[in-house]
């Protein structure tokens, strides 16, 4: 198949009230698709038990979701070079709908597992086709306060829609959550169709634009230094829960508040970093893993000191619920003309770091304990904050 296609006239940008509107549905169809990749974990135990299965082997529903993410956000572009980007969009959302329906009615795990790759690439294209969608949508100097809008979906999704996830399923079964999702899924598939104006594809997709710009200067230092910060992230936050027990000793009360005390500071977070991207990129890029870095060492040290780890899960949570928009203003800024081919490799480190992060911080917190652990996850979110910073000036001259 082909894997370049022709240059296409750029989409004017649209008034604010329409796309005002479209991004909103953006921002529905970011909700809808993180509550159901992150709804297994909350309805864990019933799951496994009504399926005949290990804890563990539903667990795996995560991880099978952000390996096929990270394969649909390298590779989409390439299958799909000429596809009109909102029937693409609308045809993602779609699978999604599907894959939380198929879910629903599984009858096993293997049946169930299979759905989740669906998710999985339906997630990653999604992410990889927004930030593109949003560059149609906006003014260049507007595009982080118009990501803070889409990406503000993942932050409610994780405060309020897998709560309320877990919420109904205790009454309902977690068979009917899945199926709730696929309904408010469909209705954001819907909406795509109905706010969002035709989107050709950006000039020069595929895997050939995909290396160009892996080649360009800086992104591939930045890339690594992303996956650094987001990696240190989920090396820490995957394990938080017996990290606070171990390290603070909280308690079965204590938890769910210190956890949602991240949660609003993540909501927060978005909107203010979100706000700022456009202006202050460059502060931003050190800034925003530095307190990451901070919050976690912090944790550490609350062990001898309760009260700063309060304040430490709401700085942690507001600095990751921000870093989404500066990372999507920085892969804009240095690949401003192959923002879609960007987008995707940013969409795939971010899996990536998922995948690395949960998988060799349980290996570290096996094996090292968790105090190391947290310490190693600092000093990575640090340094991958300096070179980030060091990579936009080297593309900058």
């Amino acid at each position: 198949m082909t894997t370049t296609t022709t240059p296409t006239a750029a989409v004017t940008p649209k008034p604010a009230g329409r796309a005002g509107l479209a991004l909103f549905t953006m921002f529905l169809g970011s909700f809808t698709l993180v509550s159901a990749e992150f709804l297994p974990p909350g309805v864990l135990t019933t799951m496994a038990a009504d399926l005949g299965v290990r804890e563990g082997v539903v667990g795996l529903s995560v991880s099978a979701t952000a390996f096929t993410a990270l394969l649909a956000a390298l590779g989409l572009s390439s299958v799909f070079p000429r596809l009109d980007r909102r029937t693409l969009l609308m045809a993602l959302t779609i699978g999604a709908a599907v894959s939380n329906l198929v879910v629903a009615l599984a009858p096993n795990i293997v049946l169930l597992l299979l759905a989740r790759l669906l998710l999985g690439a339906a997630v990653g294209g999604y992410w990889s086709m927004a930030l593109v969608i949003a560059t149609r949508l906006v003014p260049a100097d507007r595009l982080g306060k118009a990501m803070m809008l889409v990406n503000a979906g993942t932050t409610v999704a994780t405060v309020a829609g897998v709560p309320l996830g877990v919420l109904l399923s205790q009454f309902a079964g977690w068979r009917v959550v899945f199926v709730v999702t696929a309904a408010l899924t469909v209705v954001a598939a819907i909406a795509v169709r109905l706010t969002l104006p035709p989107i050709p594809p950006a000039p020069g997709v595929g895997w050939s634009a995909m290396g160009g710009a892996l080649r360009a200067p800086g992104v591939a230092l930045g890339l690594l230094s992303v996956v650094a910060v987001i990696g240190g992230h989920f090396a820490g936050y995957t394990y938080i829960r017996p990290a606070l027990a171990e390290l603070l000793g909280a308690g079965p009360g204590a938890i769910p508040i210190l956890l949602a005390l991240f949660g609003v500071g993540g909501l927060v977070g978005n909107f203010v970093i979100g706000s700022l991207a456009d202006r202050r990129l460059e502060l931003l890029l050190v800034l925003v893993p530095a307190v990451i870095a901070v919050s976690i060492a912090a944790i550490i040290a609350s062990a001898h000191l309760p009260a700063l780890a309060y304040v430490a899960v709401i700085l942690w949570g507001g600095a990751f619920g921000g870093i989404l928009n500066v990372v999507q203003v920085w892969i804009s800024r240095v690949l401003p003309d192959r923002v879609e081919a960007g987008s995707g490799l940013l969409v795939a480190g971010f899996q990536l770091a998922i995948i690395l992060g949960s998988a060799v911080g349980g290996r570290f917190v096996d094996t090292l304990g968790t105090a190391t652990t947290y310490g190693i996850a600092a000093v990575l979110a640090l340094l991958g904050g300096i070179v980030v910073r060091l990579s936009l000036a080297r593309a900058q001259r």
